[in-house]
């Protein structure tokens, strides 16, 4: 602390031989006046700040609350030293002496006397050269000046670690509060764009479901339209004396009717785009382009919405008569419908394990539609229907659409007795629903063709796929007008 308090010394020497030196110069213009009175003072602030770490100001407040604090108590300056300090008060507060403004002091007052004639003695110093020599007066007369300055320096350091450290939680407060800012923002954008899409969904969803519905009502009254006559007949037939429960059957088998209907046409939709895979995949000149498989699924949307594609037709062969597609449907009462057919004759046939058996229906003069019912006992069987027209016939070599030969005499002998077929030409079959397994022991499979003409039906329960069990089926099969 004495090295600074010397280092100090030397500056003040210093500033006071420049300005000695100052004097010996030619008189410089007011401008460079001035410029050297702000170079000084920010000279002797810089070696200020270096030297105790405060600026003047700061550290003429330091040693004049140290001087009134400690004066007396830590340290007891000489007589003159203490009428210097005081005169270096006054002419830092109030400026230089001024008789006018100052009240006059009396004779005996000796201190009074004394305090003045040192302030006058000053002159017209300046403030900031009255604060150094304060500061340098004070450090030379007491030891405990620069430690007290230090250990504010010291204050001062961690004041202002502080200050940085607080500044510092404050910016990484505010970034932080940025960022959450920032990122609840783009989460709102996100939710209010998930919500729009979800909003867009629901709407298209919703119009589909209208147009779904607009068009299930269409072909619902398309096919009731067709088929209600049929459906009618049918329910008094099982519900004679009672309308009830006729309604509640012919509603049953309309939404039955109209499942089995969208299945056969997805069915086709499907057969026909792989026909277009096919034909894409394989273009050869020996391909024969369908028609149907060029449609697309939108053209099928609008045939559907149009009453008069509604009716599904079977393709067949060059040369052969298509046929309207069936209506099928299923009913619960397989125990009602069991015990009914037990009453009637030839209502129960057995199929053996692996065989297939045909039943012929020929097509009856004042009738226009064929009805078939029929369910089994504990296992499932299979169920398929032909169609053999009277005037048309095929050569013997004939193919049905599976790739087999046409066999219409198999199995017939243990039921119809059919003779084998001794022409060279044989009739023409149509197949109005291919053969497959049919759940007849849960449920009564039943179904409803139109006469494409006079012929035969065949009706052929199929249970080759058994090695085991024989099959019992009981069925019905009558006509309408």
């Amino acid at each position: 602390m004495v090295v600074m308090a010397a280092e100090v010394q030397q500056v003040f020497d210093s500033r006071i031989n420049a300005n000695d030196t100052t004097e010996t110069h030619e008189i410089h213009t007011e401008e460079d006046c001035k410029s050297c009175e702000k170079y000084e003072e920010t000279q002797r602030s810089w070696i200020l700040e270096r030297n105790w770490g405060f600026t003047l100001d700061e550290l003429f407040g330091i040693a004049l609350k140290f001087f009134k604090e400690m004066n007396g108590k830590a340290f007891n300056p000489a007589y003159e030293e203490n009428l210097r300090l005081v005169a270096l008060h006054k002419q830092i507060t109030l400026g230089p002496f001024d008789p006018k403004a100052c009240p006059e002091i009396g004779f005996f007052d000796v201190l009074g006397n004394d305090r003045r004639k040192e302030w006058l003695r000053l002159g017209s110093m300046a403030k900031e050269d009255a604060m150094e020599d304060f500061v340098k007066l004070l450090n030379s007369c007491c030891s405990l000046f620069a430690p007290y300055v230090q250990s504010h320096k010291i204050e001062k350091e961690e004041q202002e670690k502080r200050q940085k450290a607080e500044e510092e939680r404050l910016r990484v407060e505010r970034e932080e509060q940025e960022r959450r800012r920032l990122e609840e923002e783009a989460r709102r954008r996100v939710e209010e764009e998930r919500r729009k899409q979800e909003v867009e969904q629901r709407r298209k969803e919703d119009v589909d479901r209208l147009q779904i519905a607009h068009q299930k009502q269409q072909i619902m009254a398309v096919l009731k339209a067709q088929t209600a006559v049929q459906f009618q007949q049918y329910a008094k037939q099982h519900y004679p004396d009672n309308p009830e429960q006729q309604q509640i059957l012919i509603q049953q088998l309309q939404e039955q009717h109209y499942k089995q209907y969208m299945q056969q046409v997805l069915l086709l939709q499907q057969k026909q785009q792989e026909d277009t895979r096919a034909q894409e995949a394989q273009p050869t000149n020996d391909t024969v382009s369908n028609p149907s498989s060029q449609s697309n699924p939108a053209h099928i949307q609008e045939d559907q919405a149009d009453s008069k594609a509604f009716h599904l037709l079977l393709e067949g062969k060059p040369g052969e008569v298509p046929v309207v597609a069936p209506s099928m449907w299923t009913r619960p009462q397989i125990k009602e419908f069991k015990e009914k057919v037990l009453h009637e004759k030839d209502s129960v046939i057995t199929v053996g394990r692996g065989e297939v058996l045909t039943v012929r229906v020929p097509t009856h003069e004042d009738g226009s539609h064929l009805f078939w019912e029929f369910a089994t006992d504990h296992y499932d069987i299979g169920f398929g229907l032909y169609f053999e027209w009277k005037d048309l016939t095929t050569p013997a070599s004939s193919k049905n659409e599976d790739g087999s030969a046409v066999e219409i005499e198999e199995g017939a002998a243990e039921v119809e007795g059919v003779k084998e077929m001794e022409e060279s030409r044989l009739p023409l079959v149509n197949e109005v629903v291919p053969v497959s397994r049919r759940d007849s022991h849960e449920e009564v499979y039943a179904g409803s063709h139109q006469y494409p003409g006079q012929g035969v039906y065949l009706l052929r329960f199929d249970n080759s796929y058994s090695l085991w069990r024989p099959k019992v089926v009981y069925y019905r099969v009558y006509y309408t007008r």
